[in-house]
């Protein structure tokens, strides 16, 4: 995994605007945390959107990523709600954190972002030689739907938001291309700014690629890296995964070996 397919991240307050609302990965954590005894650990935390919450409930809590700058932003949150969380700069598929842990977890769809077979399994060895016997791994991705991954390759419209500071209308689009051979979606984000008139005042794109995994394959490498699948389901909210409308796989699984 390298730091040349993080343009998405390199505005860490940018990234909160957008994100940090979203919590039901969080409440789903929150249940398994309190059947957890000792240190947890969130990998690719980010600016520590699931981190800090945890926290703030008590759990002593280890945050790993990449991104540097992602980070030191984790840090001044926690900083300023008097949390003690230890932020580490690693690669999370090259993990070396000295400690074992019970509950390791992974959000906002970082599974996505090993792109090729080896960083996979990487990622998973490193998570298997973090766990105790018999501990949680939690992560989540999203669906290959073909509504997902064959997407017409020009500019669609996301959605709309505010930007606090300007206060100017955020407009953003996204243009898909999925290349097949190595499942990996190429997105390009577009975000136009709108003054009060509703005239465009700054633009700027940035680029992400992500790895989609099927549902049979993902069973396989898991099993192939000493994981047991407890549970799937299409949301945070438990619910069963179909064939007809799901858009996530949340996988519950168990180190077994």
């Amino acid at each position: 995994m390298t730091l040349d397919n993080f343009e998405e991240y390199d505005n860490p307050i940018l990234y909160d605007l957008e994100n940090n609302a979203y919590s039901d990965d969080v409440k789903f954590l929150t249940k398994w945390a309190a059947k957890t005894e000792g240190i947890i650990i969130d990998l690719a935390c980010g600016t520590g959107r699931a981190t800090i919450p945890l926290a703030k409930e008590g759990y002593k809590l280890i945050g790993v990523d990449l991104h540097s700058g992602m980070l030191n932003e984790a840090k001044k949150k926690a900083s300023d709600l008097n949390l003690q969380v230890d932020w580490i700069e690693q690669d999370c598929s090259e993990l070396e954190l000295n400690v074992k842990s019970n509950l390791i977890f992974s959000v906002g769809n970082s599974f996505q972002h090993f792109l090729t077979n080896d960083d996979q399994d990487g990622l998973l060895t490193s998570i298997n030689k973090h766990l105790e016997t018999k501990g949680i791994f939690i992560f989540g991705t999203r669906f290959p739907t073909a509504e997902e991954l064959l997407q017409p390759n020009t500019e669609e419209y996301w959605k709309t938001y505010t930007d606090k500071e300007t206060h100017h209308k955020v407009d953003v689009y996204t243009i898909s291309r999925y290349e097949s051979l190595n499942q990996v979606q190429h997105y390009t984000t577009i975000r136009r700014y709108k003054d009060q008139i509703g005239e465009i005042v700054k633009e700027v794109k940035t680029n992400i690629s992500l790895r989609y995994v099927f549902p049979k394959e993902m069973e396989r490498l898991l099993f192939s890296n000493g994981f047991e699948i407890l549970h799937v389901y299409k949301d945070w909210n438990e619910t069963p995964l179909t064939d007809d409308d799901s858009e996530q796989m949340i996988y519950v699984c168990q180190k077994i070996k």
